[in-house]
Formats: structure tokens, C-alpha cells, sequence
């Protein structure tokens, strides 16, 4: 039986210890990136880090992980690690590469949100939370939750564990699709909520119209909200505003 792996790459390492030495006792090799690995490597717990498979470190103070072929593979070209499927092209193309499907990724985002609602928030405050390599962890796996399990979600790691021993490494097609569906949910609300963002910065109905970088699409509304509370707003998503406040 092939060695299964898992690619660990958390910004929320809640139960990541626990998760960690679960997979671990179980046979599973672990690959982690940076303060992953190091959190994981700290308890005891064997694991390698992903530029141990990609041979190329992390890069850019941080903002280049997990983002190579080995991982990800080339969707229209070589299809590698994560999206290979379990078919024999794919893995005739893995083992010309020298590549091993991961069958496991453990992954969540930086706390976009949490960032832009601190009242002193600056653009480049924000736009540093904003996570790209754990969006691409999460849609590849989620794509091809046929054959991998994306954990995206601490509160299913216990769950994940016993279903995992009890199958004896299959957890089974209704639970990757279950964990798929709650990956794509994730990265869909990620994504609203930066286009909500910038659309507030760039085209809302209170900046100077010289300041504006695209027609007016949200306007802040006067009405509806208590004094704690953020004002209600009106907003498309295409096109521009169609009224005036």
C-alpha cells in the first residue's frame, strides 16, 4: 500500500497538534510550510517541509509557500500532486515527474475579515491578508475531492481522525464531498468579502470623484442601523449604482 501524504498549511493551527500526531500514528507523512511545519516539528511530530518536495524555499517574506508544480501542477498541462486523478495517464505523468499524490490537504486562510474590521486598518494592512496559495490549496483539493480530503475547517478535524481509522485511510466519498462543499463556500465568502472591500476603497459613493477608480457601486445608507452598528449599505457587484444617495 502506497504511504499516504498530507500537505498541512494553517494560519488558525487550532487542533493542529492533535490532528498532526493522529495522521502521524497512523501512517500518514506529513508536509507542512513554514510555521506549520515548525509548530508540528516543535511537538515531536515528523514532518517535512514543502520545500523539501518543491525545492525552492519560501520566498518573498513569506508570500510564496506552497505555490509550485509539485503541489499544484499545471491544470491544462501536467496535473500533479493535489488534481492528479486515479487514472493512469495521471499517474504515468507523476511517476515521469517523480511526483507523489497528496491525498490529504490541511488548510484555512488568513483572517481576511477579522483584518479589515480593526478600526485601524490601512490598504496595505489589508491587502497583505490576503491569502492566495491557501486559496489554490483549497480549490484544488476541493476539485478533486473524488480522491482528496480538504480539511478546511478545525472542527472537523476529530471527526476526519475517526472516520479515517475506521476506514482504514478511506474516509469515504460522502465525507470528501461534504468537506469539498464547505471548501468552496469558504473561498466563495473569502472572495466576497475582498470585493466588498475594495469596493468600498475604490467605488464607493463617498469618495471624491477624482479618487475613484471605477463607477460608483456601493453607497453607504443613512438609515437602519443602531449607533453600534455599521450603516446598512446598497451595492452591485457590475455595472454602476443605479441611484444616487
Amino acid at each position: 500500500m502506497v504511504q499516504p501524504i498530507a500537505l498541512l498549511s494553517v494560519y488558525d493551527k487550532t487542533g493542529l497538534i492533535e490532528l498532526a500526531q493522529g495522521l502521524a500514528k497512523a501512517g500518514v507523512r506529513l508536509l507542512g510550510s513554514g510555521g506549520t511545519a515548525k509548530k508540528i516539528r516543535e511537538a515531536e511530530i515528523p514532518i517535512e517541509d514543502v520545500s523539501d518536495i518543491t525545492k525552492a524555499p519560501e520566498m518573498l517574506g513569506g508570500r510564496v509557500k506552497t505555490l509550485h508544480p509539485a503541489v499544484h501542477g499545471d491544470i491544462q498541462q501536467t496535473i500533479s500532486g493535489i488534481l492528479a486523478r486515479s487514472i493512469a495517464s495521471d499517474e504515468q505523468d507523476l511517476k515521469a515527474q517523480g511526483i507523489s499524490p497528496i491525498s490529504i490537504v490541511v488548510c484555512n486562510l488568513y483572517p481576511f475579515e477579522a483584518t479589515i474590521s480593526q478600526p485601524n486598518c490601512t490598504l496595505a494592512n489589508a491587502i497583505e491578508e490576503i491569502d492566495i496559495g491557501g486559496v489554490t490549496l483549497l480549490r484544488a483539493a476541493a476539485k478533486n475531492h473524488e480522491r482528496v480530503s480538504i480539511l478546511s475547517n478545525p472542527a472537523d478535524y476529530s471527526e476526519f481522525l475517526t472516520a479515517f481509522d475506521q476506514g482504514k485511510g478511506d474516509v469515504g466519498q460522502s465525507f470528501r464531498s461534504r468537506l469539498a462543499l464547505k471548501a468552496f463556500e469558504q473561498t466563495a465568502k473569502y472572495d466576497e468579502a475582498i470585493g466588498g472591500y475594495f469596493r468600498e476603497q475604490y467605488a464607493s459613493a463617498d469618495i471624491p470623484a477624482d479618487k475613484l477608480a471605477a463607477p460608483v457601486q456601493r453607497i453607504a445608507l443613512r438609515y437602519g442601523a443602531n449607533p453600534h452598528q455599521k450603516p446598512a449599505q446598497a451595492y452591485v457587484t457590475d455595472g454602476e449604482l443605479p441611484f444616487k444617495g
